[in-house]
């Protein structure tokens, strides 16, 4: 049956364009993941400022978007069994143009409910788009190179959230964010609206050339030769195996993967979102904290390049998951106890702790689950939901506490993915 399904793939990749071409499409989907995700670090402080909110209403930003990997989950799949894995790709793409479009309204009217309805709506195109566009990682070329394809997709994710602070940062003109920002408290009522109106309408046009570019992808995934995915025939691989076990919740090891991943998803967005407000607070301007965010992405490529290139051939992935939480835990303390371009540095450093976390928690919380491999997968899926409740806390704390030292929230959530590592992954109900 391996053998029939391997063959169906290969043909179907023979009739579809080459390897390569498949890559470059599903790699340009990854570098859309990347751009539009990890540009809310942008976002927080900008409208933190253009729409006159606290620091725990700022962060509502990755709340509104990640909130909608959880309200998707069964829509995604629903849609993705009507449609198709290709064509869904392509709906997904235009739902997320949608999002971008509703920034228009939002930017001319400065209304924050607007702004987050947008980001939800992108979220929600992206949940649709992440399941999509996963499997074919695993279909496009051989299976024994599979994890390095996979690691190739994170590297255009995280340059993609490299790039996007400083392209969208040049059009939003930070500079005169930051003077802004200084002289606000010196200006009549009537002068401040006008100028935070004029700060909000700097978000339309890079919004307008991402919903080009995103209509622009569909309509090249819709038409291009990608194959399909049968989801029925990929189950007949799956092994028979656990016929004792009745549910997917009879796997605790499956449990406690959720709740890391769901701190992991935390802890990375925390800092890579909160990076540019909280150098701000610490009196960096705008204009070079946003180079801290670039760094934070720049430190996570250099991770999957050093997973590549080890695992599992120097560190097997389970200790590689024990020195990311160790390292989480170093970096949050010397971020916390020391001040300014240092601190700043060391959360940027978070992103070397985080890199290889994603890629070591699925393997190891799906391990022996057999038939329930979806199951536990969809509940993974959920676990991405950590990114909208985590960082939110992080706000509250940061207004109500302040900014750095509301970054001990971060250690609890790494020393219970040391555990995991450590143990939690070993753990099976007999």
């Amino acid at each position: 049956m391996a053998n029939s399904v391997a063959t169906k793939r290969e043909k179907s990749l023979q009739e579809s364009g080459s390897t390569t071409r498949s890559i470059i499409i599903i790699g340009a989907l990854f570098f859309i993941f990347g751009f539009v995700t990890w540009l809310n670090s942008l976002l927080i402080p900008y409208l933190e400022i253009a729409c006159e909110l606290t620091k725990f209403q700022a962060f509502f930003v990755t709340f509104a978007f990640y909130i909608a990997y959880v309200v998707m989950a069964p829509v995604s799949a629903r849609t993705l069994n009507k449609l198709g894995f290709k064509k869904g790709m392509s709906v997904a793409l235009g739902i997320m143009a949608i999002g971008a479009l509703l920034f228009i309204p939002a930017a001319i009217s400065r209304t924050y409910i607007i702004f987050l309805g947008g980001l939800f709506i992108m979220g929600s195109g992206l949940a649709i788009l992440q399941t999509a566009s996963n499997p074919y990682v695993t279909i496009i070329g051989p299976a024994e190179s599979a994890a390095k394809r996979i690691s190739i997709m994170g590297i255009c994710n995280k340059l993609a959230g490299a790039i996007a602070p400083i392209l969208i940062g040049f059009f939003l003109q930070l500079e005169k964010a930051d003077e802004l920002k200084s002289e606000i408290a010196n200006l009549s009522a009537s002068e401040r609206i006008a100028e935070l109106d004029q700060m909000a309408m700097r978000v339309i046009p890079p919004y307008i050339g991402i919903i080009v570019v995103l209509l622009l992808l569909a309509f090249w995934v819709y038409k291009s030769g990608l194959p399909e995915v049968d989801a029925d025939e990929e189950d007949e691989n799956l092994t028979a195996s656990n016929l004792g076990k009745k549910s997917v919740f009879d796997f605790p090891h499956v449990i406690l993967g959720v709740i890391t991943l769901f701190l992991y998803v935390g802890v990375e967005v925390i800092a890579a979102d909160s990076i540019i407000s909280y150098g701000s607070s610490q009196g960096i301007a705008l204009t070079t904290a946003k180079y801290f965010a670039t760094g934070t992405m720049a430190a996570m490529v250099l991770g999957y390049i050093i997973g590549i290139i080890s695992i599992p051939k120097i560190i097997k992935q389970e200790n590689a998951l024990r020195v990311s939480a160790v390292l989480g835990i170093l970096f949050a303390l010397v971020a916390i106890f020391s001040s300014g371009y240092v601190s700043l540095a060391f959360i940027a450093l978070l992103g070397l702790a985080n890199s290889l976390m994603w890629p070591a928690i699925w393997p190891m919380a799906l391990a022996d689950v057999g038939r329930f491999t979806k199951a536990a997968s969809s509940l993974l899926v959920m676990g991405i939901a950590g990114g909208a409740i985590v960082p939110l806390a992080y706000g509250a704390l940061a207004e109500n506490w302040n900014p750095q030292q509301a970054y001990w929230i971060l250690i609890p959530c790494y020393l219970f993915i040391l555990y995991f590592a450590v143990s939690g992954y070993k753990i099976r109900k007999t």
